[in-house]
């Protein structure tokens, strides 16, 4: 027996996720059939999810509120990565 079910997810997300799988001949309905079976084979999510340590935390804190440098040719990126 299978069941009708309606997720939400983003548009953009959507529509690239089916061309790939297109690619692989796999419709998105079969792909969701498939990441099921996956949780119930695995018992959980096929891949490893993990709360991040306080120093990745704080690490990916300053990367976000750091402000983002620009430069305006390829050598000044490259001189400032050799600092």
């Amino acid at each position: 027996m299978k069941t009708q079910t309606t997720i939400r997810i983003e548009e953009t997300n959507y529509f690239q996720a089916k061309d790939i799988l297109s690619k692989i001949e796999l419709t998105y309905s079969q792909a969701i059939s498939v990441f099921n079976n996956m949780i119930t084979l695995n018992n959980g999510l096929p891949f490893e999810v993990k709360i991040p340590t306080k120093e990745t935390q704080k690490a990916l804190d300053e990367l976000e509120s750091k402000e983002r440098e620009s430069f305006k040719t390829v050598d000044e990126l490259f001189d400032d990565l050799d600092s």
